[in-house]
């Protein structure tokens, strides 16, 4: 008699549990907030669209564009070509269409086979874009890739009473003093307290600006010395001995004239 009532207990409790757990699965299914699901699904993204705009990493500045304003708003400009640049054109599939060329005083290259293309001002990228259009006529779907091999370096010109006179890259930071030491130093005929720097500041107007190098030496003033910048023009004069020394004698120069003030 104990076995049947334990049996019928057990039957019992049994049914009880196979009802009420439809129910808890139903709830949690139906109860869960919409919400949490969303976030959970973003969350297995991967990649710049992942999660909410919050989470996704800012662009960081790239070059030949605009930085982060917060650090500076620094541009990273890319090289665009100017005449006398020289590039080199691959294509992958069509070898025979390789090519090097130098870009003209006109900013034209002539393509091989396609003809006269604008360049100059082009990036790289833009180049390869051009060279691609222009020989869509000729090639299917053309493939190239550019490169540049040689540019107009950055230099400077020394004039006037130096040693060598003449035109010199400009590889790194460099002074007025430095240059006129570059160009062999100053001539025993140069004006060393007035030399003159020249600077152009756009197709119309040119800065300028005047340099006494005898009294920066003498007195250790080299914080005064002016850094050049690419195309800069240095300029010594001669000085009033050498101007006159043609029409005087050498006693009557000691006569009359005071190297020192000189």
């Amino acid at each position: 008699m104990k076995s049947v009532v334990r049996l019928v207990r057990f039957t019992a409790v049994a049914f009880l549990v196979l009802r009420c757990c439809p129910a808890v699965f139903a709830q949690d299914e139906t109860g869960q907030d919409p919400g949490e699901n969303r976030v959970a699904s973003q969350s297995g993204l991967t990649g710049a669209g992942a999660g909410s705009s919050s989470s996704t990493a800012a662009k960081p500045g790239g070059a030949d564009g605009l930085g982060n304003p917060l650090l500076g708003g620094e541009r990273h400009p890319l090289y665009r070509l100017q005449p006398s640049d020289v590039v080199e054109i691959s294509f992958t599939v069509a070898p025979e269409f390789n090519q090097r060329l130098t870009v003209q005083p006109d900013g034209y290259v002539m393509l091989k086979d396609a003809g006269m293309v604008e360049v100059q001002g082009l990036n790289l990228e833009e180049f390869s874009q051009a060279v691609q259009k222009a020989y869509v006529g000729y090639l299917h779907d053309p493939q190239v890739a550019v490169a540049l091999k040689d540019f107009a370096r950055p230099y400077f010109i020394v004039g006037g009473q130096v040693a060598r006179p003449g035109k010199f890259e400009l590889r790194s930071d460099t002074t007025v003093a430095e240059a006129v030491q570059i160009a062999g130093g100053l001539t025993p005929q140069s004006k060393c307290s007035q030399v003159v720097l020249f600077r152009r500041v756009n197709d119309d107007l040119v800065e300028t600006r005047l340099l006494n190098l005898k009294k920066m030496l003498k007195q250790n003033r080299l914080g005064e010395d002016a850094h050049l910048r690419p195309g800069d023009l240095v300029f010594v004069p001669q000085n009033a001995i050498s101007k006159i020394a043609p029409f005087l004698t050498r006693p009557s120069m000691s006569m009359y004239v005071n190297p020192t003030q000189f």
